[in-house]
């Protein structure tokens, strides 16, 4: 992660660029199709209580959570990312299912929603917090957009509790997955960069005391596939 140490958000935000007609072929196939389910089930952990609610999802990428999120019947969704590539390619799957009217999309960052106080009843992120250039920061910024009682959800990477698959994960993400995205994306820093991230990023309760931090309560954590993923929530 040392890579993009300086000006992180526009590196990540190229480096996504770069990668972006080969993301979501490599999402599925690097996961053996998994990633599809672990935003399934996330978007289910979240509550039935708000009448078509107002969503916006941060580090939205190629927008398959914000699709997903379409079974809560929302009023609308607003979709945030750093990449205008990855925008490109979600605004056609998007136009693709004709959800285009309910899910618009902005390029901006985490650290700066460029929303009003108060004005969301979800805020979701899936695989991109690891990504912020100041976690923290983007977990306040998402509190901030938040009407009181509203919902954070989070779904990240972790590791596995258990020991072999612990140990077989770890060799995974550090040997097999930057080999293969290299060999399909061409971007050899991007596939280091990326295993690296997530085996460097706080999870489990170290990452709810982030979300404690951002002000959030009535935190939870629902790991998914022996850990290989988990799902936050929180409550402003």
């Amino acid at each position: 992660m040392k890579e993009f140490s300086h000006n992180r958000q526009e590196e990540v935000g190229q480096m996504f660029d770069d990668i972006a007609y080969r993301y979501d072929f490599l999402n599925h196939f690097l996961s053996f199709g998994i990633d599809r389910l672990w935003r399934r089930k996330a978007v289910k952990t979240l509550p039935k209580q708000f009448d078509s609610p107002a969503i916006i999802d941060i580090a939205t990428g190629t927008g398959d959570l914000a699709i997903e999120a379409m079974s809560l019947e929302p009023c609308r969704i607003s979709g945030l990312d750093i990449s205008e590539k990855m925008l490109e390619l979600a605004a056609g799957k998007i136009k693709k299912r004709g959800y285009s009217e309910k899910i618009e999309l902005l390029k901006g960052s985490s650290e700066s929603i460029p929303f009003s106080d108060r004005i969301f009843d979800i805020a979701m992120v899936a695989f991109g917090v690891r990504n912020f250039s100041d976690p923290l920061k983007g977990l306040s910024e998402m509190g901030r957009v938040l009407k009181k009682g509203g919902v954070i959800m989070v779904l990240e990477f972790s590791k596995p509790s258990l020991f072999m698959l612990k140990h077989l994960y770890v060799f995974y993400f550090l040997n097999v997955l930057p080999l293969i995205g290299r060999l399909f994306s061409g971007h050899r820093k991007a596939y280091r960069y990326l295993p690296e991230s997530v085996l460097q990023f706080p999870e489990g309760d170290s990452f709810l005391e982030l979300m404690r931090k951002a002000g959030f309560r009535e935190l939870k954590k629902k790991p998914l596939s022996g850990g290989i993923a988990t799902v936050y929530t929180g409550m402003k």
